[in-house]
């Protein structure tokens, strides 16, 4: 079933008008070829666009201690700043996963607002279809750190 879906997937890839998001999710299926996942065998891929206009890879990577497991978008994220550094700001990401919906997980969530707008387009799976929602409406209040009272 999983070659099927990601073919499903790659097929409704070439449909979208937009030339970035068709290779941000193409981007994001390969880069979950590269998921270590020993305790789930669920790979998950992320692609992102910066600002400055770099493309970022990132996977799931799994780990022995289950909570130091990181997420492909984190993977991501961290990747883009250590590249660009601490002003690195996301222009868009697409997420894919195997599973039917693959929507990023909360912690991912607070990530990908840590270094987006809250009107920064994130492409995942939903319902077996890529859909594009703006972060606002995965994260509509997310945590600010603020050092002035």
């Amino acid at each position: 079933m999983e070659q099927t879906h990601r073919e499903t997937l790659l097929a409704q890839l070439t449909e979208l008008d937009d030339p970035v998001w068709r290779d941000l999710g193409a981007r994001a299926v390969a880069m979950s070829d590269h998921a270590y996942i020993p305790a789930s065998a669920f790979p998950v891929g992320a692609a992102l666009l910066t600002t400055e206009g770099a493309v970022i890879g990132g996977c799931n990577v799994e780990n022995g201690s289950y909570g130091l497991t990181v997420c492909a978008e984190r993977t991501a994220a961290f990747a883009a700043v250590a590249t660009e550094g601490p002003t690195m700001r996301i222009a868009r990401i697409a997420v894919y996963g195997t599973a039917f919906t693959t929507s990023p997980c909360g912690a991912c969530r607070q990530v990908i607002a840590e270094f987006a707008g809250q009107d920064t387009p994130v492409m995942f799976v939903e319902e077996g279809k890529w859909h594009i929602h703006p972060l606002s409406d995965l994260l509509p209040i997310p945590f600010v750190f603020s050092r002035s009272r």
